[in-house]
């Protein structure tokens, strides 16, 4: 008697209990895009699975709500809303954490430093456009 491998493979995929992809906080915190050290201890301590952050992304928690809204923002999230680079903001001496408050403070302040960063953000974008047209 001879046995199929393609079936038999099937087979054996078939009975194999699924693991569940869990990840570390961090990477979780990241995905969600909300700083780490400002999430409820529970979410700091323990691992997140797949259907955990997917749950999270669709019908985000009160605390994750608040915390999108209102930061403190980790910096990809600080230099999205400023419109510069993650560079630009380390060369415009923004190393922490900001808040919206204090976001939409530098906004309407728009010092030096930023609007030269824009105007870099801005060549780059236009430099990549112009790269991806070829």
């Amino acid at each position: 008697m001879s046995v199929n491998p393609l079936r038999l493979t099937t087979l054996c995929a078939m009975s194999k209990p699924k693991t569940i992809q869990t990840m570390k906080p961090e990477t979780a915190a990241k995905k969600l895009g909300v700083l780490l050290s400002a999430t409820p201890a529970e979410f700091q301590a323990g691992v997140v699975s797949r259907d955990e952050l997917n749950e999270l992304q669709s019908t985000p928690p009160e605390w994750l709500t608040d915390l999108r809204r209102n930061g403190p923002h980790p910096k990809q999230v600080v230099a999205a809303k400023l419109g510069v680079s993650i560079s630009g903001l380390t060369r415009g001496g923004v190393t922490e954490p900001l808040t919206t408050a204090e976001i939409d403070a530098l906004k309407a302040e728009n010092p030096a430093w930023l609007e030269h960063e824009r105007s870099v953000q801005a060549e780059t974008r236009k430099e990549a456009l112009r790269l991806k047209q070829r």
